[in-house]
């Protein structure tokens, strides 16, 4: 026997529609969960120069279209070790050839670079900070990229060897984790084996430089871009994979709370974050934060803002 769809209109509730349906006169919906996003797919290194140029674009992008994207920070393993290792295209055999490839990304980018670490204590690989990187990774994802940020720093800017046991037992301490204890677990089969499923999904995605990034849409398309490129670039990428959405971005941290999240910001970065000009930093500064909560200093000729 077929059943017929019955059509109720109550007077009570001011319904029609099918009969024994829930006649709540108001529910709560959350359609968010119905947007389409992206797996966004950040493949770096923490002693790779470009990715440090990056830094202040990246972080924009993330910032202002977040929303959209599900981030994964995948390490690439730039150095496992200098036996056997050479970068014919940037002429680079030995320790001493980086750091004059180091200064040119440097000056080039405005985010700060020494460099002298190649001459005075070389770090022998970055897989040491990137098996760090993992084990933090898998307790706290944010933390770990706190970490990353911070070795950066030390690393690029104030000229640390981060792959040196006492080094990343303070930086780890820094964030609030057990410098010691992490670092033991870095040295577990463990963490190598989670490093190199990294590398894996590295392959995977064909990726064979630093920095790239890897945006693939629900539809299984993607877009791969190489290098370190402007907002532009990865929110058209992004736009590409969304075609029926039209991109919104969120507003931006105020300065304030930015430099409380980041503890130290370059002039490079509070210019790309707020589209001002170098020459416009310091009244900006001066404006937006209480002359308490920070001081400037200067680094290799770039100025930058600490949090007190």
């Amino acid at each position: 026997m077929e059943t017929k769809n019955t059509m109720i209109c109550d007077l009570e509730t001011g319904i029609c529609g099918p009969g024994g349906e829930d006649t709540d006169a108001m529910e709560f919906i959350d359609f968010s969960a119905q947007r389409k996003k992206v797996e966004l797919y950040y493949v770096t290194d923490p002693i790779c120069s470009h990715c440090w140029a990056l830094e202040p674009v990246l972080r924009k992008f993330i910032d202002q279209y977040g929303q959209y994207v599900t981030m994964h920070t995948l390490m690439g393993g730039l150095l496992e070790k200098w036996d056997g290792f050479t970068d014919a295209g940037n002429g680079i055999s030995s320790p001493s050839d980086v750091a004059g490839h180091w200064r040119e990304v440097g000056e080039h980018s405005r985010m700060p670079i020494d460099g002298t670490v190649w001459y005075d204590n070389p770090i022998e690989s970055s897989f040491i900070p990137s098996r760090v990187y993992k084990v933090i990774q898998e307790k706290n994802p944010e933390l770990a990229n706190t970490f990353l940020r911070r070795a950066r720093e030390e690393l690029f800017a104030f000229n640390k060897n981060i792959a040196q046991d006492e080094v990343l037992i303070t930086l780890i301490d820094q964030i609030g984790l057990d410098g010691e204890a992490i670092l033991t677990q870095s040295k577990l089969p463990a963490a190598n084996t989670s490093l190199h499923e990294d590398f894996q999904r590295v392959r995977e995605l064909g990726v064979r430089g630093f920095p790239t990034i890897v945006m693939v849409n629900e539809e299984q398309k993607g877009v791969r871009i190489v290098g370190a490129r402007n907002v532009e670039e990865y929110t058209n990428a992004l736009q590409q994979l969304l075609p029926d959405e039209t991109l919104e971005p969120k507003q931006l941290s105020d300065l304030d709370q930015l430099l409380r999240k980041e503890k130290l910001l370059f002039s490079r970065e509070i210019e790309e974050y707020y589209s001002i000009e170098e020459k416009g930093v310091a009244p900006f500064v001066q404006k937006q934060l209480s002359q308490d909560v920070y001081e400037t200093k200067e680094i290799l000729g770039e100025k930058y803002i600490q949090a007190k």
